[in-house]
């Protein structure tokens, strides 16, 4: 049974390689895309709540009286 020749699947598969990174980069490159959004300034509305008008008492479990 013959040896199988490998000695040229190095410069095959690198030329594969680099045949393919080029056109890819050709492929994304003839692309158009749509320019960066530009900021748009929102005026945001303040909604009254009713717990903003009216003091909570918050109890931390520390300083509660001992039972």
């Amino acid at each position: 049974m013959p040896q199988l020749d490998t000695s040229t699947w190095f410069i095959t598969v690198i030329s594969s390689s680099i045949t393919l990174f080029i056109l890819m980069q050709l492929k994304i490159s003839s692309q158009n895309f749509p320019p960066n959004p530009s900021p748009k300034l929102i005026q945001t509305t303040k909604f009254k709540s009713p717990w903003e008008t009216a003091w909570t008492k918050i109890y931390s479990p520390l300083s509660l009286p001992q039972q």
